[in-house]
């Protein structure tokens, strides 16, 4: 599926590429929702459906991964609740393998992510990943999301690279669609992004399931 010779840089996603999405799934379906009703004396049910009518209005956008946008529009600190359900963090399959075989490779490996710098140290905390990367950088530093074609314009200010020979990981369609119009010239489905829900039937770029399928 990749030639290896063809790639000098390795764009990274972190949450469903990297890292399970269940936590963050669980974390702003599940227990945001069942917080926010306790704070707020709302039924779970009404509650669940007010914040998820608040996240669609938002959705893609910068905020809508602002932690701190959330605190103050909800009234409820994002960050200390993230640490309550925090033991749900996990890698995903063959990951660790896969970061020591890039850099056996030689390969310079950049870990680019919507998260808010706060969720970023957080889960670096609880897994060290950061010890594999070159460099991290969230979109929050970048300016834009990556939903949007401008966000690898203004990380090439960042950081430096060749589209034709860059590959990006992510689980995201519309952020890989945002970097094939950007001109990214190796891109990557992760067709099971969070491991407690089937994985998608259909995709619209090269998929893989886990990351020995690319070793």
């Amino acid at each position: 599926m990749l030639n290896w010779t063809e790639i000098d840089t390795v764009l990274l996603d972190m949450d469903g590429t990297l890292l399970d999405l269940h936590f963050d799934n669980y974390f702003w379906q599940t227990h945001l929702p069942q917080r926010y009703a306790e704070y707020h004396n709302l039924a779970f049910e009404s509650a669940k459906t007010h914040l998820m009518s608040r996240f669609r209005e938002k959705m893609g956008t910068l905020e809508w991964y602002c932690i701190d946008y959330w605190t103050a529009q909800l009234g409820v600190d994002i960050a200390v609740l993230k640490e309550e359900v925090a033991h749900l963090i996990q890698l995903r399959a063959d990951v660790i393998t896969f970061l020591e075989m890039l850099h056996s490779l030689k390969k310079r490996v950049i870990l680019v992510t919507n998260a808010h710098p706060k969720t970023l140290a957080l889960k670096m905390r609880f897994i060290p990943l950061h010890i594999h990367f070159d460099r991290m950088l969230t979109s929050h530093e970048i300016g834009l999301p990556k939903e949007v074609p401008e966000f690898w314009q203004s990380l090439q200010q960042h950081e430096p690279f060749i589209c034709a020979r860059t590959l990006l990981i992510d689980d995201s369609i519309p952020v890989l669609q945002s970097a094939a119009r950007y001109g990214i010239g190796h891109l990557l489905e992760i067709l099971q992004p969070d491991t407690k829900i089937p994985p998608k039937t259909a995709h619209e770029f090269p998929a893989i399931h886990q990351f020995h399928e690319i070793m």
